[in-house]
């Protein structure tokens, strides 16, 4: 059974910064490209990172410059790290297993900017 649990979600001011976590089982991990996207409250999931299983990255233009993607394959785990956080970042972020339009996720995890 495949299993993505994200974490590192929290309430954080403007300017501050993040390090979302993904803890995955239930497939071979290092086989597969792994991608963040995220869905604020009453707004379309946006994508926001994907990371192949070769390390290529790819951001969306509403985060790139204050984020990175990373992966640990002996962990099996994928990273987000968020900098510089704006209001507008507010959103619940999920783990996909595979592309944006993957249906493998996890539950997400909150995260809230505002002073």
């Amino acid at each position: 059974e495949v299993q993505l649990v994200e974490s590192g979600g929290g309430i954080v001011q403007p300017g501050g910064s993040l390090r979302l976590s993904c803890a995955t089982s239930g497939f071979t991990f290092g086989d597969y490209t792994m991608t963040w996207s995220r869905q604020a409250e009453g707004k379309d999931v946006e994508w926001v990172s994907t990371i192949t299983n070769s390390a290529a990255t790819f951001y969306s233009t509403s985060v790139k410059g204050r984020c990175t993607i990373s992966r640990d394959d002996a962990k099996r785990t994928v990273y987000l790290q968020l900098d510089n956080l704006k209001p507008e970042d507010t959103a619940v972020y999920y783990c996909l297993k595979g592309y944006w339009d993957s249906t493998q996720r996890g539950q997400g995890t909150q995260v809230t900017v505002s002073s």
